[in-house]
C-alpha cells in the first residue's frame, strides 16, 4: 500500500475512458489500497483509478465516514437535481457549482468480484457521479455552463500547479499493455 501520485489537469489519462476490469485479483485489490491510501491523504472524497495513472473502471469514496469503493459502476439517477459545491483532487484548490442528480443507485462489484449496490443522495450521490464520470474522460468542469466554464479554464491556467511536467506513461511489457482484458 502506498499513496501514489494525483494526475492533474492536462494529463491525457484523465481524458481517457478506463477499460473495465475483467479480473478481480491481488493487483486489484491492491490498486484498491492505493486509491484509499491515496485518497485519504489527500483528503479527499473520491479518487479514480485515472486520477493515479491507471486507465481502469475503479475508484474509492470516503462520504459521511464511510470508505468504499465500485469496481466496473453502472449507475442510475433520479430526475431530482442538486445544485451545489464540488472540487477535484486533479484541480486543486478549485471548486465550482455544478448541477448533479440527487439521488443515484451504483452497481458494480467489490474487489473480489462480489455484485454490490450503493445507494446514496446528496453528497454520496455528487461523489459517486463525480468519480464515475472520471471512468469515462469526464471532468467536472465539463458539466458547468459556460460562464462558470471559462471561469474554471483561466483558474487553471492561473493555478500554481498550472504548466507542471505531466508524467510520461509508461508502457507495460506484457502483452495487454497495461490493460484488462
Amino acid at each position: 500500500m502506498s499513496v501514489q501520485p494525483i494526475r492533474l489537469f492536462g494529463d491525457p489519462v484523465l481524458r481517457m475512458a478506463a477499460q473495465p476490469v475483467t479480473v478481480f485479483d491481488k493487483e486489484l485489490r491492491t490498486l484498491v489500497r492505493d486509491l484509499s491510501e491515496t485518497m485519504q491523504a489527500a483528503p479527499g472524497a473520491g479518487l479514480a483509478a485515472p486520477q493515479i495513472g491507471v486507465s481502469l473502471r475503479v475508484f474509492t469514496y470516503y462520504v459521511d465516514g464511510e470508505l468504499g469503493h465500485l469496481v466496473n459502476p453502472d449507475l442510475s439517477l433520479t430526475e431530482d437535481e442538486q445544485d451545489g459545491p464540488e472540487g477535484c483532487l486533479s484541480l486543486p484548490g478549485l471548486t465550482y457549482d455544478c448541477k448533479r442528480a440527487y439521488g443515484v443507485v451504483a452497481k458494480g462489484f467489490n474487489m473480489y468480484g462480489d455484485p454490490v449496490t450503493i445507494e446514496g443522495t446528496q453528497l454520496l450521490a455528487r461523489c459517486i457521479q463525480h468519480e464515475t464520470d472520471h471512468l469515462d474522460g469526464i471532468i467536472f468542469i465539463d458539466r458547468l455552463d459556460a460562464e462558470q466554464r471559462k471561469a474554471a479554464m483561466k483558474a487553471i491556467r492561473d493555478a500554481e500547479w498550472a504548466g507542471q511536467t505531466v508524467p510520461q506513461v509508461r508502457i507495460s511489457p506484457h502483452g495487454t499493455f497495461g490493460r484488462a482484458l
